[in-house]
C-alpha cells in the first residue's frame, strides 16, 4: 500500500473511534422511580414552588398529583394580566387541551409587581395521567412578540 492509503485508513480509524466514543458517552435515559404500591412518593421538585421571572406557582407544585378538580394559586407580574385575568390551560401527554380557564387577579393588577391569582380547574372527560399545566400571558394584541408562558408537569388522578 502507498503512503496515502495508510493515511486514509488511519484517519478513518480515528473518525470511527471518535464517533463511537460520542455515541457511547451519551447519558443513559433515567426513568422515574416506580411506586411499589406500599408508599406514596413525592418528586423532589414537588416540594418547592415553581418560580420564573414573571410567574410564581404556589399550587400545584411541579410533578404533583392532582384530582380532576384542583386549584391553581400563585403570583404573576401585572403585565401578564389583561382586564385582571390570564388564561390557564391543562394539556394531556399528547399536547391536547383538556381545559382552559381564566386565572383571576386578587387585588390591583395594573402594576409591574407580582399580583396574587387563583383559579379552579375541572378536567372533564375522565382523563387521568401525565399532563402539563400551562399559564399563558394574556396577549390581546395577538402579536407573537408579546406571547409568553410557563409550564409545569402534573399528574391527574
Amino acid at each position: 500500500m502507498t503512503k496515502i492509503g495508510w493515511t486514509v485508513i488511519i484517519v478513518l480509524g480515528i473518525v470511527i473511534a471518535v464517533l463511537s466514543w460520542l455515541l457511547f458517552k451519551a447519558p443513559a435515559p433515567v426513568s422515574a422511580p416506580m411506586n411499589n404500591g406500599n408508599a406514596t412518593t413525592t418528586p423532589p421538585s414537588a416540594t418547592k414552588p415553581f418560580e420564573s421571572e414573571n410567574v410564581r406557582i404556589e399550587t400545584p407544585r411541579s410533578g404533583a398529583r392532582v384530582a380532576q378538580t384542583f386549584t391553581v394559586t400563585g403570583e404573576a407580574r401585572g403585565l401578564w394580566y389583561f382586564e385582571a385575568s390570564f388564561p390557564v390551560q391543562v394539556r394531556d401527554a399528547n399536547d391536547n387541551v383538556l381545559a382552559t380557564v381564566p386565572a383571576q387577579a386578587i387585588g390591583e393588577w395594573m402594576t409591574t409587581e407580582f399580583v396574587p391569582f387563583s383559579t379552579t380547574i375541572t378536567i372533564s372527560g375522565g382523563y387521568s395521567g401525565p399532563a402539563t399545566l400551562v399559564l399563558l400571558k394574556d396577549n390581546p394584541s395577538g402579536l407573537p412578540e408579546h406571547d409568553d408562558s410557563v409550564s409545569i408537569p402534573i399528574i391527574i388522578e
